[in-house]
């Protein structure tokens, strides 16, 4: 991303930096891919690597089974939190796995309660907020969040969600191996977002000051790599002071959101294929958004998509505002979530295409993740799902 600075930081970098007693803070270099790609000084009062404990931290259930026999699906993620159970839960530890490769896992969680301090060692992530509002504080600064928002977390960054309005946090949380980055064909060679892209470094909101806590024997709950479910094991390091600590910090690697509302869509007289709604991109997977907009005006257009074969990749939509058209007949309704694996031709259903003729504006919001490996089946995924979302075009099922 682009240049910031932040709080207190010293004109010339790795040179003596004093706090107003005459002691030195502690600098931090946060940086990605081995000192060749973005990075970030991070300036503390205390030792960064300073740590009292460790101990053992059972992740949430990671298994994934295989979708076999293939089939596309239509996932429930609200049915996981019935009632007022979303009271109970936190966006960390109460995120539930939905769909997963090697690359990206796919979780949702719906959440009332604080989350511990929280770093995913394995890869940035990518929340989605469905729905309701919270603070995400971070070793960076603050970040308020609201229905619309991404929040892009890098790797490595500690963090907690702290949700502040009356009702459910709902959030879609998209996990990577890699780092979430915009796409590289919106942005020059610099870095700059170019005069064609959907958005720009205007749209984007990070921490504007510094967030400092006080604290002793602080636990943070790290993802980590190893052997357990998934290529992922959890720990719980517990820091003598608290590492929201930083007074100031510069570069061009920290937090930050975009609000999908903000996103302006690409449109065409014919229909546009799914590219020119992309948001995001990650090591085989990219992320979109079908937003409201003026649709195809074409005198004959044919406004929802047409069929297509997914030949290298699998399609996983979120409906998350408005009446989606092309799915309209299919029992699809806010919240729900399909699967379109590869190798399965999926479009419209078949009374959406005359139905949508002649229409010029869809109301509709979606946030699409497109894998180029085989997604496989999370425990979530297993419990919410439909059963019946394969057989929607044909209208009848092996049974008849």
């Amino acid at each position: 991303m682009f240049y910031r600075s932040v709080g207190q930081v010293p004109p010339k970098r790795h040179t003596q930096f004093r706090k107003p007693d005459g002691g030195l803070y502690y600098e931090e270099l946060m940086g990605e891919e081995g000192f060749s790609s973005d990075s970030s000084l991070l300036y503390h009062e205390g030792v960064p690597s300073a740590i009292v404990d460790s101990r053992i931290w059972e992740l949430p259930d990671a298994r994934t089974v295989a979708n076999h026999p293939l089939k596309p699906l239509h996932l429930k993620p609200h049915d996981l939190f019935p009632g007022k159970d979303w009271k109970a839960f936190d966006v960390v530890t109460g995120r539930r796995l939905l769909l997963g490769n090697g690359d990206v896992r796919i979780a949702y969680v719906a959440a009332g309660e604080s989350s511990p301090l929280y770093r995913n060692a394995i890869g940035d992530e990518c929340v989605y907020i469905e729905d309701g509002e919270a603070t995400l504080e971070t070793m960076f600064g603050l970040l308020r969040v609201r229905k619309g928002d991404y929040a892009i977390i890098p790797r490595a960054t500690v963090h907690r969600w702290v949700p502040t309005g009356d009702g459910p946090l709902r959030a879609y949380v998209v996990e990577a191996n890699s780092h979430i980055t915009p796409p590289k064909r919106y942005l020059s060679r610099f870095g700059q977002f170019l005069e064609h892209a959907p958005y720009c470094e205007r749209d984007l909101t990070a921490p504007a000051e510094p967030y400092v806590t006080e604290g002793s024997d602080v636990d943070v709950y790290t993802k980590h790599r190893g052997h357990g479910p998934s290529g992922l094991v959890g720990s719980i390091v517990t820091y003598p002071t608290h590492p929201f600590d930083v007074v100031g910090w510069d570069g061009c690697l920290y937090p930050y959101t975009f609000n999908v509302d903000d996103f302006e869509p690409i449109t065409g007289r014919i229909h546009q294929p799914p590219p020119v709604h992309q948001v995001f991109q990650g090591h085989n997977f990219v992320i979109c958004n079908f937003v409201p907009r003026k649709v195809d005006y074409h005198p004959l257009a044919v406004p929802v998509p047409y069929y297509h074969s997914n030949v290298d990749s699998d399609e996983v939509m979120f409906y998350c505002g408005g009446d989606y058209e092309a799915r309209k007949g299919s029992g699809i309704g806010q919240g729900s979530i399909t699967l379109h694996p590869g190798g399965h031709s999926h479009g419209p259903q078949p009374a959406a295409i005359e139905r949508a003729l002649g229409k010029d504006y869809f109301d509709e919001l979606a946030v699409m993740v497109d894998t180029f490996r085989p997604l496989e089946i999370g425990e979530a995924g297993q419990q919410s799902d439909d059963g019946a979302y394969a057989w929607s075009w044909s209208g009848r099922g092996p049974t008849g």
